[in-house]
């Protein structure tokens, strides 16, 4: 596994990835920060995946919505997964609930309640790329972000204004 480092608007952060695929991108002092394995089975040096997400993070934190989709592969239980599968499909300025992602796991036959949603929300290891910052609570309050609630407000604001530039059809 390969690391590098990279700087954004809300403080640097700390990218990993196999030869295939990102499996995680935390901010520094963020809770969970390395999933727990780094930096003991990394090495740094930068990778063609490493320079995609770098560049995929630079047009995210320049206000342009990334088109280029990046091979991910967390790591976690099954039911984070389900979550974090949940996660990537909200949309780009959208926000959603923990509550409604309960919903959507129930449909799917998921045995879940809004707390372990909360919980799995927070560990995901791959911030931004797979967009926990878009869960909100029910009272449509900021609750619970690992890189910290200002970070996620900014993330909001980012995509908030991203989408008020983009014409109007």
């Amino acid at each position: 596994m390969f690391s590098a480092t990279c700087h954004s608007p809300v403080g640097r952060m700390t990218l990993v990835a196999s030869d295939a695929a990102l499996l995680g991108a935390w901010f520094e002092g963020q809770r969970h920060f390395g999933g727990g394995w780094l930096p003991a089975v990394t090495q740094q040096r930068e990778t063609p995946l490493l320079s995609a997400a770098r560049t995929w993070l630079d047009a995210y934190f320049d206000g342009r919505r990334p088109e280029a989709i990046l091979p991910l592969a967390p790591v976690g239980t099954p039911f984070q997964l389900a979550v974090w599968r949940l996660l990537r499909q909200i949309p780009y300025g959208s926000v959603t609930t923990y509550g409604m992602l309960t919903e959507q796991l129930r449909a799917l036959g998921v045995k879940a309640c809004p707390q372990a949603v909360g919980s799995a929300v927070g560990r995901n290891p791959v911030s931004v790329f797979i967009p926990c910052h878009r869960v909100i609570g029910s009272d449509g309050s900021l609750t619970g972000y690992a890189a910290g609630l200002e970070t996620k407000s900014f993330l909001l604001q980012l995509e908030s204004r991203s989408n008020e530039a983009l014409p109007k059809s």
